[in-house]
């Protein structure tokens, strides 16, 4: 009855880690193959997830309309579309027509939901204080479609999504700033939300370099410098990130940092550099020790009996 629909962030982030040390392999020469098991991982977790939830949906139907018509919960629904579209891009390499199914059924479920959340903002009222970092989801979530639309052939398409993720993710970020600064401090458990703000530009990178055949620009530049900046001002707040229980909001911590760091990564593999080189080394350390205590903090809450409880 209460499996939460954020678990799907679960894929997001084991999945992120895994194309980071993918990424760290062909530049840094990591060892190859953890990405290889960690993406892996990240598939049989998204069956294994979307079963639970659809046996959820089954024998629980009110609950799951309860969270679609909760102002915050609602905002989590993408990422299963953008689960689908991680996995397509972690599937290429080993089969296009595999990637291109995910591929498809991810660009469409996300264009769905951005255009039916969107409408959602639009039509009806929101206080200030229900806005987090999480209504970056549905935007930001276009930005993945290029990483492997680009790959699989579909140019325009990829620009069409890219330009949504761009110009929502700049008209989002004002108004979330606005309320974290000028607003009654978030709930506890939306804190690991202020790491969302750091996917935004790490996705941007990735996919602005595979739509411009991987050449480093004044607006890679941009993006990768204040994506770094952002991600040192949340680790700067590391001490009230350890004052938050255990909520599965900490999963929000994950992805966000594995995506800043595969696009250092690609911005690395183009310019160079000893510092991009530690920097891309300390980010790949640093997400993976984050990503391996949540999941330790999440299977002993599982275990607990903690994890799937009232909200």
């Amino acid at each position: 009855m209460h499996v939460p629909i954020p678990l799907f962030a679960m894929v997001m982030g084991i999945t992120g880690l895994g194309l980071a040390w993918r990424k760290a392999g062909h530049v840094l020469g990591a060892p190859a193959m953890v990405g290889e098991y960690l993406l892996g991982t990240g598939a049989v977790l998204f069956v294994l997830i979307f079963m639970l939830y659809m046996t959820k949906a089954i024998a629980h139907p009110g609950e799951v309309k309860a969270e679609f018509s909760n102002p915050i919960r609602v905002n989590f629904f993408p990422t299963v579309s953008i689960s689908l579209l991680l996995l397509a891009i972690a599937s290429f390499d080993y089969s296009q027509a595999t990637s291109l199914a995910l591929w498809a059924m991810g660009t469409t479920l996300h264009f769905i939901a951005t255009v039916y959340l969107m409408g959602r903002w639009i039509n009806h009222a929101h206080e200030i204080h229900m806005i987090n970092p999480a209504w970056f989801i549905p935007v930001v979530g276009n930005l993945l479609v290029p990483i492997a639309g680009v790959r699989l052939g579909f140019m325009e398409t990829s620009w069409f999504f890219f330009s949504i993720g761009m110009v929502f993710w700049i008209l989002l970020f004002t108004i979330v700033f606005y309320r974290i600064v000028f607003h009654n401090p978030m709930p506890a458990k939306f804190l690991p939300t202020l790491f969302i703000l750091i996917a935004p530009p790490g996705v941007a990178v990735i996919a602005y370099m595979g739509l411009m055949n991987h050449q480093a620009d004044v607006l890679v530049k941009l993006l990768v410098y204040s994506g770094l900046f952002i991600t040192v001002l949340n680790l700067s707040l590391v001490r009230q990130f350890l004052k938050v229980p255990f909520f599965v909001s900490w999963w929000a911590y994950t992805f966000p940092l594995a995506a800043m760091t595969i696009a250092t990564l690609d911005y690395l593999a183009v310019t160079g550099g000893l510092g991009l080189t530690l920097i891309g080394w300390t980010l790949l350390g640093i997400t993976s020790v984050i990503i391996l205590v949540v999941l330790l903090a999440t299977t002993i809450a599982l275990f607990r009996g903690k994890l799937f409880v009232p909200d």
